[in-house]
């Protein structure tokens, strides 16, 4: 049993679109500390946080929180501020892995494989006008294309589009999620996701799951909704390939200056892994990928969420040191 030295907040919920999937996380990460004896708080992102941080005695917090301020650095930030401890990527850090529109060229950069990308502001697609910048975007990127928020997550504001006429409605449709579209271009392939964890010796990355969706996209009801996707952990890949993914999410969890935990998720085509987007707060829900890749690595849950608390403890001793 763990040294429960401390309190762990586990913090979840917050105002996001994706609020009872943080919530459903929340639940099973501190489930998983109190059965390896941490002593835990559950809390949410309101008005009692600052009171709950202040009277939890030696607090860690253990952010499971996804899209909006869980992920773009905002909260990790005034956690700064507030001297409070917590698992996972500095503020700096999230900022910058949660904006699409700034990550990927940082991977592309360093040699990945990427889809073509545009990034849209909601402003310049007003100033120049739909017409205009349909036939950009369907020249320099071709289609089909793939329209998405540059920060949102779990596919949410996603359109697959396959023609001028759709393009328009599609980028619309990713501004009810943010000020910038990102229109890219489409990478027919498998679909896999990449996790990576470092519980204080370096990057690791777990086996990769590979993400088959009934029917349809894997969209945010095939993400959430048992029996919606078949996943297959580990996926059943080439050894070459399947070190050419890991070898991918571990260096874009460097590049981007990650810590503790991430998830990087891929399309292959043609052997080649090509970078799509990486997450700071992954899902640990019963049919999140995070979970999966860790109970094919066969070390438990519960053990990796213990070993990630111990961790932050140490970085936090070897820093006052």
């Amino acid at each position: 049993m763990a040294d429960p030295t401390g309190t762990v907040v586990v913090l979840a919920g917050g105002l996001s679109h994706e609020r009872e999937v943080s919530l459903r996380s929340g639940r099973r990460v501190a489930t998983a500390l109190r059965e390896t004896g941490h002593t835990v708080l559950e809390a949410d992102v309101n008005g009692q946080l600052l009171s709950v941080l202040a009277d939890a005695d030696d607090p860690l917090v253990f952010p499971v929180l996804h899209g909006g301020a869980g992920e773009d650095g905002a909260l990790r930030e005034v956690l700064d501020v507030l001297g409070v401890s917590y698992i996972g990527s500095t503020g700096r850090a999230s900022h910058i892995a949660f904006d699409k529109a700034v990550a990927t060229p940082l991977v592309a950069a360093a040699g990945f494989a990427t889809p073509r990308q545009a990034a849209l502001p909601q402003d310049m697609f007003r100033e120049l006008g739909a017409h205009a910048l349909v036939e950009a975007l369907a020249s320099g990127i071709g289609f089909p294309m793939m329209v998405k928020p540059a920060q949102s997550g779990s596919s949410l504001g996603c359109t697959r589009v396959e023609s001028a006429d759709a393009l328009p409605a599609a980028i619309v449709t990713a501004f009810g999620y943010g000020e910038v579209a990102i229109v890219e271009e489409f990478i027919e392939g498998r679909e896999v996701a990449v996790s990576v964890v470092d519980l204080g010796d370096g990057p690791t990355a777990l086996p990769a799951v590979e993400i088959e969706p009934v029917s349809g996209p894997y969209d945010y009801a095939a993400r959430y909704t048992a029996g919606q996707t078949r996943f297959s952990a580990p996926a059943d890949l080439p050894a070459a390939v399947a070190d050419a993914c890991a070898d991918l999410a571990v260096q874009a969890h460097r590049i981007l200056g990650l810590r503790d935990v991430s998830r990087t998720d891929l399309i292959i085509r043609d052997d080649t892994p090509y970078f799509l987007e990486v997450n700071v707060a992954p899902g640990m829900t019963d049919t999140s990928l995070l979970p999966l890749a860790i109970e094919a690595s066969g070390v438990s849950f519960e053990e990796i969420c213990s070993s990630l608390v111990a961790a932050a403890r140490g970085r936090d001793e070897s820093a006052s040191a």
